[in-house]
């Protein structure tokens, strides 16, 4: 492993306010742009799985597949296991993995999903060849990162700038990218692959209840989460000045008229037969 993948840290650990976003994603709020190319017999491997909730959705999908999911975390994955578990399904595991080096014969799945892992790796061009690697003649690698610097809010706030800016710079020095989405196709194309469909898609936030959850997990991230210690150790920004950054999230998410939205690349590269 490189001296870049080994320093690549993950920004926001897995702190409750983390998995509350985490456990609130779905195939289809997160991976629509790959769901019309399931079949049910498919092999599915899904790169940095979390606790597992598009994984279990994705085994639905596939009932006569096998699905496994992988993450670095060994803790996350016992969430993930609990989720399929409760779900009654059956044909999904789980195991601990690194993208830079999955444990995994050549040509073992018909797809490999990762859906915000690559902004968060130290090589993403070396991910995608593993990636690749594990993906059959004529299989797909799917991939779906969001892009801070393209996220945009109403009304203008110089807290929330602040927010986006300090984010930025603690996620580059913990070794990822954090406008990963607009790079997805340069690094796929960087990785080998040729078929590559570029796409994007929005998470938007503007009803009451979804200005509440969304403010609502940043403040409280931008306290007590991983990213806070390391925004603080690293001395990117004091105790105060978090403060302030979770209070304009506060600000924001009682706003009648806030609106936030999230835009992600997405790519879905077929590898050659």
């Amino acid at each position: 492993m490189s001296k870049t993948q080994e320093t690549a840290v993950y920004t926001h650990g897995h702190h409750e306010s983390v998995l509350r976003s985490h456990t609130w994603r779905t195939a289809a709020n997160s991976a629509a742009y790959l769901l019309g190319s399931l079949k049910p017999r498919m092999r599915i491997l899904d790169v940095g799985c979390g606790p597992g909730t598009i994984t279990a959705d994705l085994a639905a999908l596939v009932p006569d597949g096998q699905v496994t999911g992988v993450d670095r975390a060994p803790g996350i994955l016992e969430q993930a296991r609990a989720t399929a578990a409760g779900r009654g399904l059956t044909n999904v595991d789980f195991a601990v993995a690194d993208v830079h080096a999955l444990d995994f014969p050549d040509d073992t799945f018909c797809v490999v999903h990762a859906h915000q892992v690559l902004q968060h790796v130290g090589d993403p061009v070396a991910a995608l060849r593993e990636m690749r690697r594990v993906t059959g003649p004529g299989g797909l690698i799917a991939v779906r990162d969001s892009d801070y610097a393209a996220m945009t809010w109403y009304p203008a706030s110089a807290g929330l700038d602040d927010w986006l800016d300090l984010y930025r710079r603690v996620a580059r020095a913990n070794g990822g990218e954090p406008d990963a989405g607009r790079r997805l196709k340069s690094w796929a194309l960087r990785a080998g692959l040729t078929d590559v469909t570029a796409t994007s898609s929005t998470w938007t936030f503007s009803t009451p209840e979804e200005r509440a959850w969304w403010s609502g997990l940043w403040a409280d991230r931008t306290l007590a989460s991983a990213y806070a210690e390391r925004a603080t150790e690293g001395g990117h920004a004091t105790a105060e000045r978090l403060r302030a950054v979770s209070e304009a999230w506060r600000e924001w998410g009682r706003r009648d008229d806030g609106w936030f939205s999230v835009l992600h690349g997405e790519i879905l590269c077929r590898k050659e037969a």
